[in-house]
């Protein structure tokens, strides 16, 4: 079981900058992929950006450039640094944790959300 935390939230300007943090526990957190999704009301949770256990990244496309991913395994946190942000960019981001064991079961847990509102 992991249990995972998002804080940095916020209402911010259009081209301002805002870092989310996600806290986890219950598990050895460097084992772990963990990505940010987000979702907008009445719209599917889509993806933003993911990084693998061993460092790997990847981003949607309407991020690149402007948002990045990183994990620090000493803290158990993964961070998504977002900057010159966009009205668009309004959505609950949500933190993921996922995994496939030796055996191929695969684990998969979620946050609570947090609330990004870029408006001016």
């Amino acid at each position: 079981q992991v249990q995972l935390v998002e804080s940095g939230g916020g209402l911010v300007q259009p081209g301002g900058s805002l870092r989310l943090s996600c806290a986890a526990s219950g598990s050895i957190f460097s084992i772990w992929n963990m990505g940010w999704y987000r979702q907008t009301p009445g719209l599917q949770r889509e993806l933003v950006a993911t990084i693998t256990s061993g460092g790997s990244t990847n981003y949607a496309d309407s991020v690149k450039g402007r948002f990045t991913i990183s994990r620090d395994n000493a803290k158990n946190t993964v961070y998504l640094q977002m900057n010159s942000l966009k009205p668009e960019d309004t959505a609950v981001y949500f933190c993921n944790a996922e995994r496939t064991s030796r055996s191929a079961v695969k684990y998969n847990y979620w946050g609570q959300g947090t609330q990004v509102v870029v408006s001016s």
